[in-house]
C-alpha cells in the first residue's frame, strides 16, 4: 500500500508538470542594457533608466546561497529564466541556521559570528550566484540578513548578532561589495517585525547600504500580514513598499487591507506582495483541515495583487524556498524535494501574466473597481478590475458574472476577449459600442476556473492579449 501511494503521488507530480508547461521565455529574462532601475515618474511602478517598464516577477529562493552548490544553482536559475521570472529573492545570512551550518562548499558566512568579519570563501559563492543570475537576465532581491539575526525572540535559531552600530557597518560592507552588480535589488528585513527595538537596527542596515550604494533600489520584507509601510513609509532608504499576504488567507480581504492601502498611501511609493500563498504549502499550516495551496491559489493571489495596484508579484513554492532534499529536515510540513516541484503548474503559469501585462501600455495602469457595476461578490470569489490607456482587464476568479460599465474605457468601439490565465491563450468575443453596460459570464465556473476579460479600444490596434 505504501508503494502504491508513492507511485500515485509521483504520477500526480508528473501530470502536473505536463499540464503546467508554457512556451518558454526566449533569451535573458531582463535586458540590463536599459540601465539601472528607478521609480517611475508617477511613483507607481519600477522602470529602467531609459523608461522601459520593469515587471517584477519574483521567486522566493531564500536558501539559495546557503544550500545549493553551483550545479544545482545553474539548474534552478535556468528553470526560472525559462519561466520568465525576473527576480530571485535570496538571503546572504540565511534563515535555516545560516550562521553555524556551512554552505554547500563547507563555508560559514562570518568568522566567530561577527558581522564585521565576513568569510571571503562564503561570499565568493554568493558572488558567483549573483553573476550567474546576471548572465540569465535575473535580478537578485538580496537580503543582507534574515530577521532572526536581529530578533530571534519569535522563531529561528539566530543568534542575535546585530545592533545599531555593527548593522550600519555591515550594511556598508555588503553594499560596497555589490554596488556595481547590475542585477541587485536590496531587500532589508527578513520576515520580522520592523517596530520596537528592531527599528533602529533595520534603519542602520538600510542606511549603511544606501550610504555606499547609489545604484540600487531598496525595500523591506516584513513578517506575515504586514507591510514595510507599517514602519518605514517615510524612511529615505525605502524606495518601494513590500507586504506579505502570507500563507493562511484565501480571502480577497487581505489584499484590500495591505495592497490597496499601500497603493493609496502618501508619500506615493510603488508596492507589491513579496511573500504570498506558496504553492504546495499547507493552508494555515493545517492541511488535514484546509488542504494545500495549489495553482488556482497561486493565480488568484497573482491577479488579485496586480489588479489591486501592485506593480509586480512574488511567487513561492514551499519545498523550493528551503531547497528540501531527503537529507534535510522538512520545514512547515513540506512534503516534496525541491527539484521535483520546479515545474508545478502555478510556477509555469505566471509567465502568462507577464506576457499579458507587457502586451498593453504598462505605466498607465490603475486599479479601478468603478468599471464594475456595484454588486455582491463573496470575498473568496471577488471580481476585480484594472485599466490603462485604451484597455481594461477584469479578473473573474471562480466564474461569477459581473456587469461592466463600458463608458469608463473611453472608446468608441471595444474589442472584447477572454484570456485564459492557465495557458495564455485568448479568444475573441465581440466588437461592441463603448457605451452603456454589458454583463459578462466567464466560459467556465468553479474553483480553478479563473478568467480575465480584456476590453480594448479598437482604435489602438493592439495585438491579441499576451502577444
Amino acid at each position: 500500500m505504501k508503494y502504491l501511494i508513492i507511485a500515485i503521488a509521483s504520477l500526480l507530480i508528473s501530470t502536473s508538470k505536463l499540464v503546467g508547461q508554457q512556451e518558454p521565455w526566449k533569451g535573458p529574462s531582463v535586458n540590463f542594457s536599459h540601465g539601472k532601475l528607478r521609480v517611475s515618474d508617477n511613483k507607481k511602478f519600477l522602470v529602467f533608466e531609459d523608461g522601459t517598464p520593469f515587471f517584477y516577477l519574483g521567486d522566493t529562493g531564500w536558501e539559495l546561497f546557503h544550500r545549493l552548490n553551483k550545479e544545482e544553482t545553474e539548474q534552478y536559475l535556468e528553470n526560472r529564466r525559462a519561466k520568465g521570472f525576473t527576480v530571485i529573492q535570496a538571503v546572504a545570512l540565511a534563515e535555516l541556521d545560516g550562521l553555524n551550518t556551512p554552505n554547500a562548499e563547507g563555508n560559514k558566512p562570518l568568522i566567530d559570528n561577527d558581522p564585521l568579519k565576513p568569510n571571503e570563501a562564503y561570499f565568493a559563492l554568493v558572488d558567483w550566484v549573483i553573476k550567474k543570475a546576471e548572465e540569465k537576465g535575473i535580478f537578485i532581491g538580496l537580503l543582507p540578513t534574515w530577521g532572526d539575526k536581529v530578533d530571534p525572540s519569535t522563531w529561528g535559531k539566530g543568534p542575535k548578532i546585530f545592533n545599531k552600530e555593527n548593522g550600519y557597518k555591515y550594511g556598508q560592507w555588503i553594499g560596497n561589495r555589490y554596488k556595481n552588480s547590475p542585477n541587485i535589488i536590496w531587500i532589508n528585513g527578513g520576515d520580522r517585525d520592523g517596530g520596537g527595538a528592531n527599528t533602529p537596527i533595520w534603519d542602520a542596515i538600510g542606511e549603511g547600504v544606501k550610504s555606499v550604494d547609489k545604484n540600487h533600489l531598496m525595500t523591506f520584507h516584513p513578517w506575515g500580514e504586514k507591510s514595510s509601510s507599517d514602519w518605514f513609509q517615510n524612511s529615505k532608504w525605502l524606495d518601494f513598499n513590500m507586504c506579505q499576504t502570507g500563507h493562511g488567507q484565501r480571502s480577497y480581504s487581505i489584499y484590500k487591507r495591505l495592497v490597496d492601502r499601500d497603493y493609496n498611501l502618501t508619500p506615493v511609493k510603488p508596492c507589491l506582495d513579496g511573500e504570498s500563498r506558496y504553492e504546495d504549502h499547507p493552508v494555515g499550516w493545517t492541511p488535514d483541515v484546509l488542504g494545500w495551496f495549489n495553482d488556482a491559489d497561486v493565480r488568484q493571489a497573482l491577479y488579485w495583487d496586480l489588479f489591486t495596484g501592485a506593480f509586480g508579484h512574488t511567487y513561492g513554492c514551499h519545498p523550493i524556498w528551503q531547497f528540501l532534499t531527503p537529507a534535510r529536515e522538512p520545514i512547515g510540513l513540506a512534503r516534496h524535494n525541491w527539484y521535483d516541484v520546479l515545474d508545478l503548474p502555478g510556477a509555469s503559469e505566471l509567465i502568462n501574466a507577464r506576457r499579458l501585462f507587457e502586451s498593453r501600455p504598462f505605466l498607465s495602469r490603475v486599479p479601478d473597481q468603478n468599471l464594475i457595476v456595484p454588486s455582491y461578490f463573496p470575498e473568496t470569489d471577488y471580481v476585480v478590475a484594472t485599466r490603462g490607456d485604451g484597455y481594461a482587464f477584469v479578473y473573474f476568479p471562480t466564474g461569477w458574472s459581473a456587469e461592466i460599465q463600458l463608458d469608463k474605457i473611453g472608446a468608441i468601439t471595444i474589442n472584447a476577449f477572454w484570456f485564459d490565465p492557465r495557458n495564455g491563450e485568448s479568444k475573441f468575443i465581440e466588437t461592441l459600442p463603448g457605451t452603456g453596460t454589458r454583463k459578462y459570464t466567464p466560459p467556465t465556473g468553479g474553483r480553478g476556473n479563473d478568467w480575465i476579460l480584456v476590453l480594448d479600444d479598437s482604435s489602438k490596434n493592439f495585438k491579441a492579449p499576451g502577444k
